[in-house]
């Protein structure tokens, strides 16, 4: 019987050549095309984008299935949403650091969010209430201090502490009182300033106003975490200095 090829034994059954032909055809085609793999998310990750946008949830900006939802059927879809990332506007930053390939590649990742799922439904707000210094009674919906602890807040206030005294208070003073450079939050959230909002200012900054943007550098958590210990100041729930925490 003579060898299939030399070196590589007797000639196999014609059902096993067939099988073996076909494995390397498949072989083959894979090899010449191979799948790109999704990098869209990657680049998302690397840049600021998910300190304002969730793919269903509205952050600062709006979700990624609703930016979808809006967009769909636009021929010049892709062309209008990378020349916005490229250039910002409007609350957003501009983002010239990334290439025309990725801003594409992002765009493209976003508009096929459309449909990704629903929305999942808004838990019911569990409000917390406390009794201001001049006997005024106060709802919040989150915990200023730990349950049963007495005066000792939680990690989340703790932590918008330590945040403010890193970073805020250079310009809006140390515990929140008010700076030369920006003006006391305290007023703004004693009147009703929504942590939204708190978190939209905080992200997109306020350029006219010398105010940064803290997207990239600042997660949603740590922004609400600092609404947190600046609210809780406004109402003087908080004092000033290291407050109690459930951490000591």
């Amino acid at each position: 019987m003579t060898s299939w090829l030399a070196g590589h034994g007797p000639t196999p059954h014609p059902v096993a050549r067939g099988h073996a032909l076909r494995l390397a055809i498949l072989a083959v085609s894979v090899t010449a095309a191979p799948q790109q793999p999704d990098t869209a998310p990657k680049l998302i990750a690397a840049s600021d984008c998910s300190s304002c946008h969730d793919v269903d949830r509205q952050v600062v900006g709006p979700s990624y299935s609703a930016v979808a939802g809006r967009y769909a059927g636009q021929s010049d879809a892709v062309e209008k949403l990378a020349a916005k990332i490229r250039t910002g506007g409007n609350g957003m930053t501009p983002h010239s650091d990334l290439t025309e390939a990725q801003r594409r590649e992002i765009v493209q990742w976003i508009l096929s969010q459309k449909g990704s799922g629903a929305t999942p439904a808004q838990a019911e707000t569990k409000l917390y209430a406390y009794t201001l210094r001049d006997g005024t009674a106060v709802q919040l919906d989150f915990p200023v201090f730990v349950d049963g602890k007495g005066p000792k807040v939680t990690r989340d206030v703790f932590r918008g502490y330590q945040l403010w005294n890193s970073y805020c208070y250079r310009c809006h003073g140390t515990d929140a009182t008010g700076g030369q450079l920006a003006p006391d939050l305290r007023h703004s959230l004693a009147g009703g300033m929504k942590q939204r909002d708190f978190l939209s200012v905080t992200m997109a900054g306020r350029q006219e106003k010398g105010m940064p943007s803290w997207a990239g550098f600042l997660t949603e958590q740590d922004v609400a975490s600092v609404y947190k210990y600046a609210k809780g100041r406004s109402l003087e729930l908080v004092p000033s200095g290291r407050p109690p925490s459930e951490q000591d």
